[in-house]
């Protein structure tokens, strides 16, 4: 996630705040409600980034693994051909790994996200 998309994430979440605390003192439900939307929207935007993050890192090790390959080729072909079963297989393994904790980390992040949307709306109907 970049400088940019962090801050704006960090600024929809200071401005969801505001908003929804705002609506909480002046007792208006819907400027709350729009308030705690701002949050999650920011909580998605902090997700979306993780995630890009996750599929970077998971690319990365991927060349990374690649380049050890093209090294082991080099050498010898009937030394790399073993190598080459260990090296796929542990990049193999890596990106399943990276996959695995973006799908949790989203995973979270929506959870947060379905929490929030819902005491927004028991706020609302406690209130109407």
């Amino acid at each position: 996630m970049g400088i940019n998309d962090k801050i704006n994430a960090a600024a929809k979440d200071a401005e969801g705040k505001l908003q929804a605390a705002a609506g909480e003192l002046t007792g208006d439900p819907l400027l709350k409600a729009k308030g705690d939307a701002k949050q999650v929207q920011a909580k998605v935007i902090d997700a979306a980034g993780d995630l890009g993050d996750k599929v970077a890192d998971a690319a990365d090790v991927v060349g990374d693994k690649v380049a050890g390959v093209a090294g082991a080729v080099g050498n010898t072909v009937a030394g790399a051909a073993g190598d080459l079963g260990d090296k796929v297989a542990g990049a193999a393994d890596a990106v399943g790994d990276k996959v695995a904790d973006a799908a949790d980390a989203i995973g979270d992040k929506v959870a947060d996200a379905a929490e929030a949307i819902g005491n927004v709306f028991k706020g609302l109907k406690g209130k109407a």
